[in-house]
């Protein structure tokens, strides 16, 4: 089963210098501790924030899922 891929998604907004304040404006919420959440996989990313991630992350909304994240977890550690 893929499952979103929160190491991307984090990796994907430092290399494009965005927030997380700015980030989580985007999505409509108040803090960037918000958004920090939902990066963290806290809270869950619901599918309508999906399109407004890929814009301001300048990717594909596929490039936010993976097959097995545990392998991508160990693998970049």
């Amino acid at each position: 089963m893929k499952q979103l891929n929160l190491i991307f998604i984090k990796s994907r907004r430092k290399e494009l210098r965005i927030t997380l304040l700015e980030m989580g404006k985007q999505l409509g919420l108040k803090t960037g501790s918000s958004y920090l959440k939902y990066e963290q996989g806290v809270y869950a990313f619901r599918a309508e924030q999906l399109p407004i991630l890929a814009q301001n992350l300048q990717c594909e909304i596929a490039d936010f899922f993976a097959e097995n994240v545990s392998d991508l977890e160990t693998s970049s550690a």
